[in-house]
């Protein structure tokens, strides 16, 4: 195929099992521990069937373990898709390859604060690219295919793994070894990557990317926002110490279907009466959070459907805005 007749799909690696090689093809657990990973150049030369699908424009970027990643490799990314889009007018889309433990928390700061109208996707592998029957190949050409998509535009970013097309919002890691670790709670997937076609079946309702009032411009971090994690005998300790070390947010991950434990309500009254915002979520991490009387009193607000991860990075880009808890109830109603 020749490449005036290829959509052109930038790549963009940051690391990751997709990016890792191990010593043996069994090697599928500990590959990490040698610290080789490939940028997004060497990746495309390992799996080149990528560009009998499109013409790969590989951007490098630092390789990055994962859980790693945070505000300053959020900005960068968010500055190279920027960057590419406007240095390639006829760009089609934007893959992203990363790390699952945190992709989908960057796939969902993506989300947010992109000024880009070309699909941005988001994939990475369960199992190395040195593995026996690794998924870093297949999710590559299928991220790039889903891209490519004229249909995957308007969709906000995405995430594709599992030949499985989901939405940054709503998706999350679910297993820890499994192919089909990613799954959205109460909605189910976008659409599949199939053999013949990219197929969609559903759009999300929320705002997303680019069209959004958040941006990194001028920042130069982000507020602090912390998570306390319910459980049977919870006393409040971790909320007092999040406050302790200047939280300007909290997020309670609280017993299903959002209830805090009584001791850490107290320190969460505590915390609204000292200006700082505070969100109830679930740890059951699926269903919305209802807003009841004892909540409403403390002036606490809700995470709608948001696990507790996306609920604090949704509040803190809403702190960089605005502190006025009517606003940012706003926002969690919007996005």
């Amino acid at each position: 195929m020749s490449s005036t007749n290829r959509p052109k799909v930038a790549f963009i690696g940051t690391g990751g099992t997709m990016a890792s090689l191990g010593v043996h093809p069994l090697e599928l657990q500990d590959y990490g521990v040698h610290e080789n990973r490939m940028h997004a150049s060497e990746i495309v030369a390992r799996f080149p069937v990528v560009e009998e699908i499109a013409e790969i424009i590989p951007v490098d970027f630092r390789n990055v373990p994962s859980p790693e990643i945070y505000f300053a490799e959020w900005k960068e990314l968010a500055a190279l898709c920027h960057r590419v889009v406007a240095e390639h007018p006829d760009l089609s889309g934007i893959v992203i390859g990363h790390g699952t433990a945190t992709l989908e928390e960057t796939a969902w700061v993506l989300n947010l604060v992109l000024k880009v109208d070309v699909p941005v996707v988001l994939i990475g592998s369960q199992r190395p690219a040195s593995g026996l029957s690794t998924d870093a190949a297949i999710n590559l050409v299928n991220g790039v295919r889903t891209a490519a998509s004229p249909q995957s535009r308007g969709r906000g970013v995405l995430v594709l793994l599992n030949d499985e097309i989901q939405a940054a919002r709503e998706v999350t890691k679910t297993s820890n070894w499994r192919m089909q670790t990613f799954r959205t709670p109460d909605f189910g997937i976008l659409g599949h990557a199939d053999a013949d076609r990219i197929a969609y079946y559903r759009r999300p309702e929320r705002r997303h990317m680019p069209d959004t009032e958040f941006d990194f411009a001028g920042l130069d971090a982000l507020p602090r926002v912390d998570i306390a994690y319910a459980y049977a005998g919870s006393d409040g300790s971790a909320m007092r110490a999040f406050i302790a070390a200047g939280a300007k947010g909290l997020v309670s991950a609280g017993f299903a279907p959002g209830m805090p434990p009584a001791a850490d309500l107290a320190a969460m009254e505590e915390a609204v009466k000292q200006g700082i915002v505070v969100v109830q979520s679930s740890r059951a991490g699926s269903g919305r959070i209802f807003r009841g009387q004892k909540l409403a009193k403390a002036g606490i607000l809700t995470a709608d459907n948001l696990n507790p991860q996306k609920a604090r990075l949704l509040l803190a880009l809403a702190l960089t805005r605005t502190a006025d808890p009517v606003e940012i109830a706003r926002i969690f109603a919007t996005y």
